[in-house]
């Protein structure tokens, strides 16, 4: 297919007409029928400024996300598809409209009843239509295609605008970092997280866009769905998940193809899980750093490493209050509220943030890491720590934790092994279990589902 040839015009996707772009269990989606899927709903889009997309079959997602930017709009990603988030982002952009492939419009647990709809919902019909042409679509350099919100786990979310020219950059940086895992031929892609958050929007949709990358339709969420996908690939497969889904995993005892690597992101990953992974599956576990402003610009092995590598080009500065970032996909340096702490290398290690460290008898910690400790205790298989929202009699903010462990670990034990990596001063004075943390698809804690999980005992 032909290049883009037009000053600041980028090409919407890469490669030649016969490479698959998504395969699934029907077989292989080329390039070209791709394009023409994409020239063809563009054509139907109504006129406005911003969609949110909110396809459930990620290949049309990929369809979707393409004609909008074709038909010059921007995809507006909200940070869940809960209805409460849905309305969040359309009140902001009241000139939206909704595009899904589904009659209920794909909405989260917590939307109304099934055939609730959002307003100005365009339901793509079961046959998507084909407008086939020559020509290579092109977007300009400085279009901004999408507009992503943060996760809420620290507060309300927030908008982080994305140009077509910074999401390539940024991809072929993701590209380069995989480069190892398929020799030159096409490097089949499952994935277990939504196309609308930035890290399934990079590695799932931009990555079969703009590389020899081809993405499973589905996006599988219980391990034997997980296995039936990979499954369908042609060859071993990178998997990206969280590692919510790949504990369950692990645990489930489902067989899987190989693979190729697992990616893993939007929550830490344990050590002692990424080598139990390794392990299991046959193959490395790589996490992945970034975030909704900056995107991934970093990496590292966890099963044997502790630091991270920054992608080439990519440096950081550590300032009073967390982070500045600068990387060739972005237009100027971005601050983040992780502390970091640099090597000689330029390798950093995390310290927590600096709104998630606490002072307590003149002591300081970081909730995080605090986090870290009670996970690693054997028998808990999910936790967090947060501090009250409210003084007690003394003026201090105590400590609570919510737990999910085995039965056969009682609070006491909990607490005695916690108490061998933490000072006394702390120590949860609440402890709460729970059957599963309130966590989103993407495995965040929002700020809001933890507040009212534990009515004013966080921050």
């Amino acid at each position: 297919m032909g290049d883009a040839q037009d000053a600041g015009r980028l090409p919407l996707a890469a490669g030649e007409g016969a490479r698959a772009v998504a395969f699934g269990a029907q077989g292989p989606v080329p390039l070209a029928t791709f394009l023409a899927h994409v020239r063809g709903v563009a054509a139907m889009l109504p006129d406005a400024p911003y969609a949110l997309n909110l396809c459930e079959d990620r290949y049309r997602f990929l369809v979707a996300f393409c004609a909008v930017a074709l038909r010059g709009q921007t995809t507006l990603l909200p940070p869940s598809r809960t209805r409460g988030a849905i309305d969040d982002v359309r009140a902001r952009h009241p000139d939206s409209y909704c595009v899904g492939d589904r009659g209920d419009c794909g909405c989260e647990a917590g939307a109304p009843a099934s055939g609730a709809m959002p307003p100005h919902y365009l339901r793509l019909p079961e046959v998507l239509p084909l407008a086939f042409g020559d020509d290579l679509p092109t977007l300009a350099a400085d279009a901004v295609v999408a507009i992503g919100f943060t996760s809420g786990s620290t507060g309300v979310p927030t908008a982080n605008a994305k140009t077509w020219g910074s999401f390539h950059a940024s991809t072929a940086q993701n590209l380069a970092a995989l480069a190892d895992l398929h020799d030159g031929a096409t490097l089949p892609v499952v994935a277990t997280v939504p196309p609308q958050h930035m890290y399934g929007m990079e590695m799932s949709v931009l990555l079969p866009l703009l590389g020899n990358v081809a993405v499973h339709d589905a996006r599988p969420f219980f391990p034997e769905d997980i296995a039936a996908a990979l499954r369908d690939a042609p060859a071993p497969a990178l998997l990206v998940t969280t590692p919510v889904h790949l504990r369950t995993l692990v645990e489930s005892g489902v067989a899987l193809p190989p693979l190729a690597a697992i990616a893993t992101a939007t929550a830490p990953l344990p050590q002692a899980l990424a080598a139990q992974a390794e392990a299991r599956f046959g193959c490395e576990v790589r996490e992945l750093f970034g975030s909704t402003e900056t995107c991934i610009f970093a990496r590292r092995r966890t099963a044997c490493e502790t630091a991270w590598t920054p992608f080439a080009g990519v440096r950081l500065q550590p300032v009073p209050d967390g982070t500045l970032v600068t990387a060739p996909h972005l237009p100027e340096p971005r601050m983040l509220a992780d502390l970091v702490e640099l090597d000689a290398d330029g390798h950093f290690v995390l310290r927590g943030r600096q709104a998630d460290m606490i002072e307590i008898a003149g002591k300081r910690a970081s909730l995080a890491d605090l986090t870290r400790r009670l996970l690693a205790i054997e028998g808990v298989r999910d936790g967090v720590i947060c501090q009250a929202t409210t003084a007690d009699a003394y003026g201090v903010r105590r400590i609570a934790a919510v737990v999910v462990a085995d039965p056969a670990l009682d609070d006491a034990t909990l607490l005695a092994a916690l108490r061998e990596s933490t000072d006394p001063v702390f120590l949860p004075r609440r402890l709460r279990r729970v059957d599963a943390l309130p966590r989103n698809e993407t495995g965040k804690l929002p700020r809001a589902a933890l507040d009212a999980l534990l009515g004013d005992a966080v921050a």
